[in-house]
């Protein structure tokens, strides 16, 4: 792991973490486009620069970190339950999926099914448009969504906001509680790597860490607030397609 490196990493971790088109797919893919090996210390250093990511969440949406938002932070408790239980149980099964031929299928299911729910909503009107609105149904329903992102390629984002709004959020309600929901999922994954792997990040390997945190802090940060401003003009379908495109690019190129 070189500065280089790291400074890629942490720009395509920070744009795609929070976008609906799957962080992890798209650092596998770099990561092999690097020619870096699949050793632990980068694994953990993909994970790890998650946390990154984390506190762009708690910079962009600070006020929520108050006692009178307590409802809502039960609800994204709730949320993060279902794939709390299933990725602790099946968490060997899905590190054996992660290859590019995974990655490539899911991005195009992702992709359909994006393109297929904004059919489904076209028209009707959100039952929720502030997520002070939410029901705890609702979000246990967005819980059990998000299961589908242990799927390399499917996309924690993609899967809660798809979740979202089938069951009545708007699309920047969606997006929003995506966003929150990334805390207790993200922090619990980052933190696992950290303490697996804190030895692999010292002397010379600690400098990348350090670079490709604050590149993903940064990037993140910044593709948030673009992502919340591109949803008041227009739709998930952009990313619906992106995804197919750049699945069947990938199959060609496997």
């Amino acid at each position: 792991m070189d500065i280089l490196h790291s400074v890629i990493l942490g720009l395509v971790e920070g744009v795609t973490e929070f976008l609906p088109i799957s962080s992890t797919g798209h650092m596998i893919v770099v990561s092999q486009w690097l020619g870096m090996e699949q050793t632990e210390g980068n694994k953990a250093f993909e994970v790890i620069i998650q946390l990154a990511a984390i506190l762009a969440v708690v910079a962009n949406y600070k006020e929520r970190f108050t006692f009178k938002h307590t409802r809502l932070w039960c609800q994204v408790f709730v949320a993060f339950l279902p794939v709390a239980v299933v990725g602790f149980l099946l968490r060997h099964q899905i590190k054996e999926l992660f290859s590019v031929s995974v990655v490539a299928i899911m991005f195009i299911v992702g992709g359909v099914i994006f393109l297929i729910t904004e059919k489904v909503i076209k028209g009707k009107k959100a039952s929720v448009e502030q997520l002070e609105n939410l029901s705890f149904k609702q979000a246990l329903w967005i819980g059990f969504a998000q299961i589908f992102a242990l799927i390399p390629g499917t996309s924690r984002a993609g899967s809660t906001i798809v979740g979202a709004l089938l069951v009545g959020l708007s699309r920047k309600a969606s997006a929003e509680f995506s966003f929150l929901l990334a805390l207790p999922v993200m922090m619990a994954a980052s933190g696992y790597d950290l303490l697996s792997n804190y030895k692999a990040f010292s002397g010379e390997q600690l400098l990348p860490l350090v670079v490709g945190f604050v590149v993903a802090f940064v990037s993140a940060f910044v593709a948030m607030k673009l992502f919340m401003a591109f949803l008041d003009k227009f739709t998930f379908v952009a990313f619906g397609w992106y995804r197919i495109v750049f699945g069947a690019l990938l199959l060609f190129l496997a």
